[in-house]
């Protein structure tokens, strides 16, 4: 069984490839480009990982971690941000569900996007 993951980035360019990279490795993939779109597709799709722009435009789009967490028990928290002064927000995240999360900053290299996925995937968290 093939490992489902959300992608959720408002540049479409950047998560279609992202989405390309993970299916190339044998993950299963949805694409939101907005906040919405992700509880939307959540609901329905059940990810196990939520691989997530923190630095989206819309105001409360942090939120959608909360609320995907909600919706799905489990689900893992990868986080991409362009800007290092969201870094605190991941921190506290993490800090109440310890070893649920990681965040990269952008750019990152396919090749350790795919290791910290196979990570948060397939290890118990702390």
């Amino acid at each position: 069984m093939k490992h489902k993951i959300l992608i959720v980035d408002d540049e479409p360019a950047v998560a279609n490839t992202l989405c390309m990279i993970f299916e190339k490795s044998g993950y299963e993939c949805r694409v939101s480009y907005t906040a919405s779109e992700a509880v939307a597709c959540c609901e329905e799709f059940y990810p196990e990982l939520l691989l997530y722009d923190l630095s989206m435009p819309v105001a409360g789009s942090q939120d959608v971690v909360l609320h995907i967490a909600q919706k799905c028990p489990g689900c893992r928290v990868l986080v991409l941000t362009g800007h290092y002064t969201n870094v605190r927000l991941v921190r506290e995240w993490d800090a109440a569900h310890p070893g649920s999360s990681r965040i990269l900053t952008k750019p990152v290299a396919p090749a350790l996007l795919l290791q910290e996925a196979h990570a948060l995937l397939h290890h118990p968290a702390s």
